[in-house]
């Protein structure tokens, strides 16, 4: 007879009874868990029991076509509270990758990290760091990169000093029916080509869904439509480290686009947000103190389409200085900035008779929502609020869809 594993046997005394709130405290469990990271093979499913695992060391995973399950992201609790070692909690470089019902906290860097790969699904899975948002926490939740065809559902991201759920650098993305709370930001999709982010709940975050393009990255992103999200309240203080592009981020944001095209924002609930339910930017807004880039980098937002969306209250104490003076100048000491916020730079290769064609624009089909064009390339000289420029429409773009099995359709 085959001696038992450490992690065989703590999942049959897993089965003794509900181990959810009992610390597992066995130093060999680590050990154990590695192990089998390092000497799966493809098809293998490594289950780890209910209860909350103290490790101090990351873990990683290089073997393709392995699934990592636990009891439930309640129950299976991977704590990195005294982590000595590793930048991560867990690294992933494989592809074919399902990890499911688990749950990694106060990891030392980034929570989970999958790098690369294709055909990830991370299912169920909740990262935190349990003492609340801080600076010095984990820049990252959930943290797939360079990755293709992924797909990020029932997810719970809390206390990131960046993103709670990020992607960046992928292509073919799903994001759905998950929940981003107390991060800076909620949800982003940086760089990335083809995202669907929709069915998720954005709240209590510095921002709750981010679409940047970054300088300097093996390419830029596109093509991200964000639809039946509740975008709420995300008016907690920036934690963010200075100098990262998250930190310019001002609190009270429910959409931000930064420097991307062909972007949909559309049958959204999106309200109390003290600076702007929706802010359209450009790099040059950022307040980087190195803005230097790529020859080949768009920092201009094109084709943004804005519409059907569900705007509750905004706008009424916006976080910069200089947006707080907007709001009384141009609206009154009891006013409020419109739904929309517009850095106003525009490419001037792409103008034609001075404007900017309405298809490469941001086009407003939002009922009584306005737009504000704040004026930066002027210092704020020619604020507007003139909506005929924007008063437009633009094709719809197309779902996403995975090319791994765990896809269904969801629009």
């Amino acid at each position: 007879m085959r001696p038992l594993s450490l992690l065989a046997l703590a999942m049959l005394l897993a089965g003794c009874g509900d181990q959810a709130d009992t610390p597992v405290a066995h130093a060999d469990f680590q050990k154990d868990l590695q192990a089998r990271l390092i000497k799966a093979k493809p098809g293998s499913v490594i289950e780890i029991p209910a209860g909350t695992w103290h490790l101090d060391r990351g873990l990683s995973l290089k073997v393709s076509g392995v699934t990592i399950k636990g009891a439930g992201m309640d129950k299976t609790i991977l704590s990195f509270k005294g982590q000595k070692a590793g930048a991560e909690g867990l690294l992933v470089d494989a592809s074919d990758f399902t990890i499911e019902d688990l749950a990694l906290e106060d990891s030392k860097g980034d929570a989970l990290k999958v790098v690369g790969g294709k055909n990830i699904v991370i299912r169920n899975v909740r990262t935190e760091w349990t003492n609340g948002p801080a600076t010095e926490n984990g820049a990252y939740g959930i943290y797939p990169v360079q990755t293709e065809n992924t797909l990020i559902e029932g997810a719970v991201a809390i206390g990131a000093s960046d993103a709670g759920i990020y992607v960046g650098q992928s292509r073919n993305v799903v994001v759905r029916n998950s929940r981003a709370e107390r991060n800076v930001a909620g949800i982003e999709i940086e760089n990335t080509i083809g995202a669907d982010v929709y069915d998720n709940l954005a709240t209590g975050n510095t921002g709750g869904i981010l679409v940047f393009n970054m300088p300097n990255l093996q390419q830029p992103g596109h093509g991200t439509r964000i639809h039946r999200n509740k975008v709420e309240g995300n008016n907690h203080d920036n934690f963010g480290h200075k100098g990262t592009p998250v930190a310019s981020v001002p609190a009270g944001s429910g959409v931000v686009i930064n420097s991307n095209d062909d972007v949909e924002i559309f049958d959204n609930d999106i309200g109390n947000h003290r600076t702007a339910n929706v802010i359209v930017s450009s790099y040059f807004s950022t307040g980087y103190s190195d803005l230097s880039t790529s020859a080949d980098f768009d920092p201009y937002p094109e084709r943004i389409a804005i519409h059907g969306n569900r705007f509750g209250p905004g706008g009424d104490s916006p976080d910069h200085i200089e947006l707080k003076a907007l709001r009384i100048a141009k609206f009154g000491l009891n006013g409020r900035l419109p739904d929309i916020l517009w850095d106003g730079y525009v490419n001037p290769a792409k103008l034609v008779d001075g404007k900017l064609p309405a298809a490469m624009g941001i086009c407003v089909d939002n009922g009584a929502a306005t737009l504000v064009n704040v004026d930066g390339p002027n210092n704020f000289k020619n604020i507007s609020t003139d909506m005929s420029a924007h008063r437009c429409t633009l094709p719809p773009l197309p779902e996403v869809v995975l090319a791994s099995a765990g896809e269904q359709k969801g629009s």
